[in-house]
C-alpha cells in the first residue's frame, strides 16, 4: 500500500503541480489512513476497503478532537487517493464516493485597520541589515498581498524596481505579475542596496531575496517569528497570522472601491468565490462602524 501512496504523491508533484505544503498535508493524512487500515482494520489490499472502514477512521479522528477543517481535509485526501487508484486500475471501486465532508463554519479572516497597518509597517527600523529586511518584507506583503510562502520563495531577480512590479509563482506553479507601490519599492531598494549584501554569506551566494542571519533563504518559520516579535513591539493586541497582511491588503482594496476580479487576479485565487469572503469582511466592518458611531444604533 505504501508503494501506491508513493505513486500518488509523485502524481501530485509531477502532473498536478500542487504546492509543497499541500502535498505534505496529503501525505501525512494518507499515511495515518493507511496505518489505520493495516493495524486496526487488518486490511492489506486496497481493493478490500469499504465505505464503513473510512467512516470508522473519520469517527476515530473526531473522537480524538480533530476539527471539522481537519476532517474535511482528510476526506479530500482520501477521496483523491481512491480516485487515483481507480484511474491507475489498482482498484475496481471507490469506497469514498458517498463520504460527505463535514460542514465547516466560515470564519472571516482577521484584518488590521489602516492605522494598525501603518504602526506595524513603521515598527522595523531600517538602521541595520535586519531592520531593512524586515521593513522591506512587511511593505512588500501589504503592497502586493502575496502569500508568505511566495514571499520567501522570491529570488533577487523577481522584483523589478524600475518597472515597479514583482513576479511570483503561486499555487499550481502559476506565475503572476503584481504591481508594487512606491513606498514598498523604496524599502526593497534600500534593503537590496545596503542590507542584503551584508547578510549574504561569502561562501553561499543564495539567489533568495530575503536572507536569514546565516545568509541563506529565510524560512516560513523564520518569518513567523519575526512577525510575532514586531507585532509585540508595535503594541498590537491581535492574534496575527502570516496571512494577516494579505487579508488586510484585499480588504482595504475592496473598501476603497477596487474591482473584485482585479483583486482575485492579484491574490492568485483560482475561484472568485474565494475572493468574495473579503466582501463579507468589509460589510462586517461597516456594521461595526455603524454600531460604534451612530447615535441611535
Amino acid at each position: 500500500m505504501e508503494n501506491h501512496l508513493k505513486d500518488f504523491i509523485h502524481f501530485l508533484i509531477v502532473e498536478k503541480g500542487l504546492a509543497k505544503n499541500t502535498i505534505v498535508s496529503y501525505e501525512r493524512d494518507l499515511k495515518s489512513y493507511l496505518t489505520y487500515l493495516k493495524e486496526i482494520e487488518k486490511i492489506g489490499d486496497l481493493n478490500q476497503v469499504q465505505r464503513v472502514q473510512i467512516v470508522h477512521f473519520l469517527g476515530k479522528l473526531k473522537e480524538e478532537g480533530k476539527s471539522a477543517k481537519t476532517l474535511a481535509r482528510h476526506v479530500a485526501s482520501i477521496r483523491s487517493f481512491h480516485q487515483f487508484l481507480i484511474r491507475e486500475k489498482v482498484t475496481s471501486q471507490d469506497p469514498s464516493v458517498h463520504i460527505e465532508s463535514p460542514q465547516m463554519e466560515k470564519s472571516l479572516p482577521k484584518v488590521l485597520s489602516l492605522k494598525e497597518v501603518e504602526i506595524l509597517l513603521d515598527t522595523p527600523k531600517p538602521i541595520d541589515p535586519f531592520g531593512m529586511r524586515d521593513k522591506a518584507m512587511l511593505e512588500l506583503l501589504y503592497a502586493t498581498g502575496i502569500r508568505v510562502s511566495e514571499l520567501i520563495s522570491l529570488n533577487s531577480g523577481d522584483v523589478h524596481l524600475t518597472m515597479g512590479f514583482v513576479r511570483c509563482i503561486g499555487k499550481g506553479n502559476k506565475e503572476r505579475i503584481i504591481p508594487v507601490g512606491k513606498t514598498a519599492l523604496r524599502a526593497i531598494s534600500e534593503y537590496v542596496s545596503h542590507g542584503r549584501p551584508k547578510l549574504q554569506s561569502k561562501n553561499n551566494h543564495d539567489e533568495a531575496l530575503f536572507l536569514n542571519h546565516h545568509g541563506k533563504r529565510l524560512t516560513r518559520q523564520g518569518f513567523w517569528k519575526i512577525l510575532k516579535r514586531l507585532t509585540k513591539e508595535a503594541g498590537i493586541n491581535k492574534d496575527l497570522s502570516p496571512h494577516t497582511l494579505r487579508h488586510s491588503f484585499a480588504t482595504h482594496l475592496l473598501e476603497n472601491g477596487a474591482d473584485l476580479r482585479a483583486v482575485q487576479e492579484m491574490l492568485g485565487h483560482a475561484d472568485i468565490s474565494t475572493t468574495q469572503i473579503y466582501t463579507h469582511v468589509t460589510k462586517t466592518r461597516l456594521k461595526d462602524v455603524y454600531s460604534q458611531f451612530h447615535p441611535r444604533a
